[in-house]
């Protein structure tokens, strides 16, 4: 908005004035246009101008409160969108030359006023206000822009009263009282009244009837407000019982003197009268132990009670601490009794002085501040002050101070005449050092203490960081009371006081423990036998852990890298290994299984029986080293389609068509294996009926010998010629069966079933060679059936001998 703006409308309000209009706001509108509304339909009066300037104050706008209450005044702003940013916002009350005085500058409003501004809504909130501050307020806020300044008008006008009784009628000890001020409090207050002290029961309203004699004394307050009583007055006679004191509340700084005053007044004789805490003694009900503060061994020698005048007593006490501030009453005592009250004394509140920090510019290596020497009590603020820097007398008698500061800079202020009661001292704080508790090693699990110091006396604010993370905490030290490995790493605090912040240097936390964690790791997952494998072994460890590993109870591997290397792994790796980390703070062992898979070994095949007899049965078994295990399965040779699966192939009821060249295949997921060639061959009907004709042979001739030898005997007995026939047979027989010997010979075995069932052997036969010139053939008839002949056959024979058995069944 343009300062011509604001300046027509300055003289509007003038004039509005002049003319004594009443019970009216204004209101500018953007569009020019002017109304009056009545001030009660509305709950806020609104004040805009062009292009978006304005402030609203929310009603009422006009406030009547009691002294030493608190009050709050709020608005809102607003500006058009060209403003960037708002840089200042103030109440005030007082403007001279274009001049607003901020009340946080105002010595009369010293500790008493709080901004709270935020969202273009400002609210001002005045405490234990005094008569003093009845006035008009107004909101000032100033933008980024040269002309961007801009006052809410008309303000809120703040009345502050006491409260007082007035007799309104009286009637022969009867009386109305009424409870009044200097302006209209609302209606929504209640009230307390007091008789002789004593809280009246049932009394809300801001009058009061009843019946009173001579000695009574009535006063009143607003109820939430009980500390700020109006004045206590006789009813019927100006002579009553009363204390009246001079002021409920006195404000002063460490190290002067405060004067509490009271009027006190009685129908009766008054023996004696004395000064007291409430709180350092019994209540007024037990008047014989009240303390005198002329003998309080707290006040020795600090303390005078003083009679100006008659009816006026003042209590003065003189190098103020803080531990005076209390609530002082006053009492006397006649022949009848000892006066009391449930009213408030007088409040006393010893505050020191204190820096405040008004302005502030921080510099690489210093800092430019305006201080202020302030303190709650504004009395002070017309006082002389002296400044002190680093232990030396600056000359400045103001209560302001500006000065550029360096680290390690110190200040205090005090009122001049009491430069021995200098505020607490400001510091220029030095870059913060980071001590470390235990120095040594720090263990794992340990008590760890890191402690954040800037050689600054006064109040600092600290906080501790640890790098990439957010804060820790906001004290001075930092304890880790069971520290962990997690807690390792750089860390750093931050002091910052009302001069500025500085922040220390990093410094490393390094926490030993022994290994932990320990893990094996094999690359690849699956192991295939002539393959890389590596196995890793790793653990958390501070410092970093030795390995070593172990197969079974031998060592085969040691050194800082936990790694162990197969280049081509066999199936005789296979096992558990283990891995020991260990360092001088512990051990830790791990363990792995490593399996190795490899394709079947060459199978090996066996046959049983050994002996095969025709008819039965033959089983074939195959066997091969493999991981996984194998899978089996049989083949006869030159035919494609398997015989069997299974490591096991049996062959019941063997027959001629069963002979062949077999083997089996051992296979799994990672290859195969074939077996060599087992034969099982039908050699022809000659070898069982071979057998059975070897055995008859030996039969006959064992029945021809005894036949011949009992018909020799016969022959003996019987003449001489027939021993000589039958020993010219002997011979003839010898010399056939030597002959027999000789030569080699064939048999056919025939049976009288029609059985053509071939026999299996389970060796590869030789060639035979046959002579067919050589060939001579018996045939040998049974007269009854009997089991086929076995005859043992070796692959050296050149020949084979043939026969012929007839089996008549």
């Amino acid at each position: 908005m343009e300062e011509q703006e604001l300046t027509e409308y300055s003289r509007l309000t003038v004039l509005l004035r002049e003319a004594d209009v009443r019970n009216l706001k204004v209101t500018i509108i953007t569009n020019h246009k002017r109304r009056a509304e009545d001030s009660g339909n509305r709950s806020r009066t609104v004040v805009k101008s062009q292009n978006g300037w304005g402030v609203t104050y929310r009603k009422p706008t006009e406030i009547c409160a009691l002294k030493g209450s608190t009050v709050t005044i709020s608005c809102t702003y607003g500006y058009p969108y060209t403003v960037e940013r708002v840089d200042k916002t103030l109440w005030f009350t007082k403007e001279s030359n274009n001049v607003h005085v901020d009340l946080r500058s105002d010595p009369d409003y010293s500790d008493r006023v709080e901004y709270q501004c935020e969202n273009k809504a400002c609210t001002l909130t005045i405490r234990d206000l005094r008569e003093t501050d009845s006035a008009t307020y107004k909101f000032r806020f100033i933008t980024n822009l040269e002309t961007g300044r801009y006052t809410g008008e008309p303000g809120v006008t703040l009345s502050v009263t006491d409260l007082q009784v007035q007799v309104i009628t009286s009637t022969y000890r009867r009386s109305e009282l009424m409870c009044l001020n200097r302006c209209s409090l609302p209606d929504r207050f209640t009230y307390i009244w007091y008789k002789n002290g004593q809280k009246i029961q049932g009394q809300t309203s801001n009058t009061y009837s009843g019946y009173f004699v001579d000695t009574d004394r009535v006063s009143c307050a607003v109820r939430g407000q009980e500390l700020f009583p109006s004045p206590s007055v006789c009813v019927n006679d100006q002579t009553c019982n009363r204390v009246i004191y001079s002021d409920r509340s006195i404000c002063a700084f460490k190290g002067s003197s405060v004067d509490i005053s009271c009027t006190y007044n009685s129908n009766r004789f008054i023996t004696s009268r004395f000064w007291f805490r409430p709180e350092r003694g019994p209540q007024w009900k037990n008047p014989s132990q009240s303390e005198d503060l002329l003998t309080d061994s707290q006040y020795t020698g600090r303390v005078q009670v003083l009679e100006t005048e008659r009816g006026r007593s003042t209590l003065r006490i003189t190098d103020l601490r803080e531990t005076d501030s209390a609530q002082y009453q006053f009492t006397f005592r006649t022949s009848d009794f000892e006066w009391g009250s449930s009213l408030p004394g007088t409040t006393l509140t010893v505050t020191a002085l204190q820096v405040h920090v008004i302005t502030l510019t921080v510099h690489q290596s210093y800092t430019e501040a305006e201080l202020q020497c302030h303190s709650s009590c504004s009395s002070v603020a017309r006082l002389s002050y002296v400044w002190f820097k680093n232990g030396q007398k600056v000359m400045k008698e103001d209560a302001l101070y500006k000065d550029s500061f360096y680290p390690g800079d110190v200040i205090c202020c005090a009122l001049k005449g009491h430069e021995n009661h200098c505020s607490p001292s400001v510091y220029a704080l030095k870059v913060p050092s980071v001590s470390v508790s235990p120095q040594s090693e720090i263990m794992e699990g340990s008590s760890v203490t890191l402690t954040c110091n800037s050689d600054a006396q006064s109040a600092v604010n600290y906080t501790w960081y640890k790098k990439n993370q957010t804060l820790l905490n906001k004290e001075p030290q930092l304890v880790f009371s069971s520290i962990q490995s997690s807690d390792s790493g750089e860390f750093y605090c931050s002091a910052e006081n009302e001069l500025g912040k500085k922040t220390s240097p990093y410094i490393n936390i390094n926490v030993k423990h022994g290994p932990k964690n320990s893990n094996i790791s094999v690359s690849p997952s699956e192991i295939v036998e002539g393959s890389s494998v590596t196995l890793t072994c790793s653990s958390d460890a501070n410092p970093a852990a030795n390995y070593t590993w172990y197969k079974g109870n031998q060592t085969i591997h040691h050194g800082p890298e936990g790694i162990y290397h197969f280049t081509s792994i066999s199936s005789a790796d296979t096992g558990t290994y283990f891995c020991k980390s260990e360092n001088q703070y512990g051990d830790k062992i791990s363990s792995t299984s490593i399996n190795v898979q490899y394709r079947p070994n060459l199978p090996s095949v066996s046959l049983s029986p050994s002996e095969i007899v025709e008819g039965s049965s033959v089983t074939l078994t195959c066997s091969s080293d493999a991981n996984p295990a194998a899978n089996y399965t049989w083949y006869k040779e030159n035919e494609e389609s398997p015989k069997a699966s299974g490591p096991i192939f049996t062959i019941t009821d063997i027959r001629h068509e069963h002979s062949g060249n077999y083997y089996c295949e051992a296979w799994n997921t990672r290859g195969r294996h074939n077996s060599t060639l087992s034969v099982i061959r039908l050699s022809g009907a000659w070898k069982s009926k071979a057998a059975g004709i070897s055995t008859a042979v030996v039969l006959v001739f064992i029945l021809l010998s005894v036949f011949i030898l009992m018909r020799t005997k016969r022959l003996f007995k019987q003449s001489p010629e027939a021993a000589e026939r039958h020993d010219s047979r002997e011979r003839v027989q010898t010399r056939s069966q030597q002959e027999e010997q000789d030569d080699l010979h064939y048999a056919s075995v025939q049976f009288c079933k029609n059985q053509e069932d071939p026999v299996y052997s389970n060796f590869r036969p030789a060639q035979l060679e046959t002579h067919e010139e050589d060939l001579e053939y018996a045939t040998v008839k049974f007269s009854g059936c009997s089991a086929a002949l076995r005859i043992q056959y070796s692959e050296e024979d050149v020949a084979a001998l043939y026969s012929t058995v007839v089996k008549t069944c």
